[in-house]
């Protein structure tokens, strides 16, 4: 059987999931939870990837990522290979991981962004025990919803808003967002006023009916979910092409931000030269400079470090580290960073 196309733009949105070999577990524990969330992180700042959405299953995993560059196999495939590594020397195993190719389908982000985390973060939810599982869902599509068990709902409800291995706290307000999750995108196409209580209900609402609507029986050429226009807009890529080919299209390509552009928007609002803080250990605009290097860029941490002159491998990673957390908890760094922000795109134009 022919494999599904693949169709990469730039700026697209896609939704990818990644099942274990012969459905086996891929998390043990939450030790190798920590871990693969770290990396996804790893893997944002690397391939200059946005990450919307994401959940970790026994067994697989669900992410809404938006192309900045035409890298999707290279960025999932990184991360695979980059986890299958550190699982298999922790559990003292060997062989593949992962069930072959990772599946993946264009998203259209104006009509399905919001349905698609939903969907993605319900996975937590959807499960036999909770009445929720595909056998349940399937009898109530033939013979329609059943009574209403209260003490069900109550328990998918708190399942949802306490699991710990997905983005969705993050969207209802129980944590804050680390830095590499983009949540004010899907946020924003609710009211400006308390996004999160808007998204918290619309999740919920599909909780307690049980019957989400599922984006699978609308997708088109196991490759596209979207409006009649999204879909057409792919045509002349799908016209003439071999199944099983991976389409690139490169039109409306957004270059990584140049690094140039960061320091000399960080030398603008520290106010000193580069040259003067550049070699200075625990300096916030150097650390600074390394931790967009990362977020805006995609720098490998080998190429930081020779930009920082010579910096050592392990000292970037540690100093991204710390300026991310900083950015979280300092009030007046955050600060420095939304004018340094500003100044960039000043600079773009």
């Amino acid at each position: 059987m022919a494999r599904p196309l693949r169709i990469l733009q730039a700026g697209g949105w896609y939704h990818v999931t990644v099942r274990g070999n012969e459905r086996k577990l891929i998390y043990r524990n939450d030790r190798d939870r920590v871990h693969f969330v770290g990396l996804l992180g790893e893997m944002v700042g690397m391939f200059g990837v946005r990450l919307h959405a994401f959940v970790l299953m026994d067994n697989h995993f669900h992410l809404l990522l938006e192309l900045s560059e035409l890298n999707l196999s290279k960025a999932v495939q990184w991360l695979n290979i980059s986890y299958s590594v550190w699982f298999n020397h922790r559990h003292s195993r060997a062989g593949h991981l992962f069930q072959g190719r990772f599946k993946s389908i264009a998203i259209d982000p104006a009509t399905w962004a919001v349905g698609m985390s939903i969907y993605i973060h319900l996975n937590p939810v959807r499960i036999r025990k909770l009445g929720l599982g595909k056998t349940e869902r399937k009898t109530s599509r033939v013979v329609g919803k059943q009574g209403i068990d209260r003490e069900q709902i109550k328990k998918r409800v708190e399942r949802l808003r306490s699991y710990r291995w997905s983005s969705c706290r993050a969207y209802l307000g129980k944590v804050k967002a680390p830095d590499w999750l983009t949540t004010e995108t899907i946020l924003s196409k609710g009211p400006a006023k308390n996004p999160a209580g808007w998204y918290r209900q619309e999740t919920e609402r599909q909780v307690r009916e049980g019957l989400p609507e599922s984006p699978w029986e609308q997708v088109v050429g196991q490759a596209v979910l979207g409006s009649a226009e999204f879909i057409e807009a792919f045509r002349s890529a799908l016209a003439g092409k071999e199944k099983g080919r991976e389409i690139v299209r490169s039109k409306g390509l957004q270059k990584r931000q140049d690094l140039q552009v960061i320091i000399r928007a960080v030398e603008a609002v520290k106010n000193d030269r580069w040259s003067k803080f550049r070699d200075k250990h625990g300096d916030w605009g150097r650390d600074m400079v390394i931790w967009l290097a990362r977020k805006r860029c995609g720098m490998p941490l080998r190429d930081i470090g020779e930009a920082m002159g010579g910096m050592d491998y392990a000292a970037v990673s540690n100093a991204a580290r710390l300026m991310g957390r900083r950015l979280q908890n300092d009030q007046r760094m955050a600060r420095n960073l939304h004018q340094i922000e500003n100044k960039i795109n000043l600079l773009n134009i």
